[in-house]
C-alpha cells in the first residue's frame, strides 16, 4: 500500500487512537494481541510527533522578575479534538510547574513530549486489605482516616521530546504527577475515554500521606521487603490545589476530523 504522506501526523495520529480505543472498549474478553498491535502502532506514530508537526512554537524559559501577573495560569492547554472514544490536545507548563497528581477512573492514556523535559511520577491504588495506620504523615483528623487508600509508587522518569509515550491504563500507573523540568514544557495529551463526570470519569487530585516509622526492635529486617514498603504510602483525596488550575490557548496547528 502506497505510504500517505499528505495527510498530516496528528491527523494519522487521531485515526489510530480511535480505531485502537474503540476497539478497547469491547475487548475486554476478546483476542488481547489484536489490541495490543493497534496499540503499538499508535505508539508509533506518537513517537514521532514533534512540536513543529502541530506548528507550536515552544515557550522561552523567562526569568522570574518577581512580578508576574496572578491571573496566569500556570498551564495552558490546547484543544485538538474529542469524541466519544478519546480526547486530544497539548498541555503547556511554564517553568517550574506542575500538574498536581490526579487519577485517570477508568481510561487509558498516553503523553509525549513536544518540547522541553517533564518529570513524571506514577502511582496505582491498592486494595485496602490493610489497617490505616494509626499516625500519618501528614496527620488527619479522625473521621479522614476513612477515606484514605493504600497506594504504590510504580516509576519515576524523565520525558523529553526525543522519548516514547508514557502509557497509563486503568489498572497501571493511572495516577501521576508531572513537573516541568529545567524550564517550560509541552506534551500532547490522549485519553481513552475522555474525562466525563456523568459517566464516573472526573478528575480527583490526591496528596501521598506516609505512616511514621515504628521503632526498631532488633528483629531482623528483609530488605527486599523493605524496598517494596519504601515505595508504598496512603493516598487522600483533596480539592484542586489552590496554586493549581489551567487556561486555555488556540490550537494552531493541522486540522483534525474523526
Amino acid at each position: 500500500m502506497p505510504r500517505d504522506n499528505k495527510t498530516a501526523l496528528i491527523q494519522k495520529i487521531a485515526k489510530q487512537a480511535f480505531i485502537t480505543f474503540k476497539d478497547c472498549r469491547s475487548a475486554n474478553n476478546g483476542d488481547g494481541s489484536v489490541v495490543a498491535d493497534k496499540v503499538n502502532e499508535l505508539i508509533s506514530l506518537v513517537t514521532s510527533v514533534r512540536a513543529k508537526d502541530l506548528k507550536i512554537i515552544p515557550l522561552k524559559n523567562k526569568p522570574s522578575s518577581g512580578a508576574a501577573a496572578p491571573q496566569s495560569p500556570p498551564v495552558t492547554y490546547m484543544h485538538i479534538c474529542e469524541t466519544e472514544v478519546f480526547s486530544m490536545g497539548v498541555f503547556l507548563l511554564k517553568a517550574g510547574t506542575s500538574i498536581p497528581l490526579h487519577d485517570h477512573p477508568g481510561m487509558n492514556g498516553m503523553l509525549k513530549v513536544l518540547y522541553g523535559k517533564v518529570n513524571v511520577r506514577c502511582l496505582d491504588k491498592l486494595e485496602n486489605s490493610l489497617p490505616v495506620p494509626p499516625r500519618l504523615e501528614p496527620a488527619l483528623a479522625p473521621l479522614q482516616t476513612a477515606v484514605v487508600w493504600r497506594s504504590v509508587l510504580r516509576s519515576v522518569a524523565e520525558y523529553s521530546e526525543n522519548s516514547g509515550p508514557c502509557l497509563l491504563t486503568p489498572v497501571r500507573d493511572n495516577l501521576h504527577q508531572i513537573d516541568a523540568v529545567d524550564g517550560p514544557a509541552a506534551f500532547l495529551d490522549i485519553l481513552a475515554p475522555p474525562y466525563n463526570p456523568d459517566d464516573g470519569r472526573d478528575c480527583h487530585y490526591y496528596r501521598v500521606l506516609r505512616s511514621e516509622a515504628e521503632p526498631v526492635t532488633g528483629a531482623k529486617v528483609d530488605q527486599e521487603q523493605l524496598g517494596d514498603k519504601e515505595n508504598e504510602g496512603w493516598l487522600f483525596e483533596i480539592p484542586q490545589p489552590e496554586d493549581f488550575w489551567c487556561g486555555g490557548e488556540p490550537y494552531p496547528g493541522p486540522v483534525v476530523s474523526i
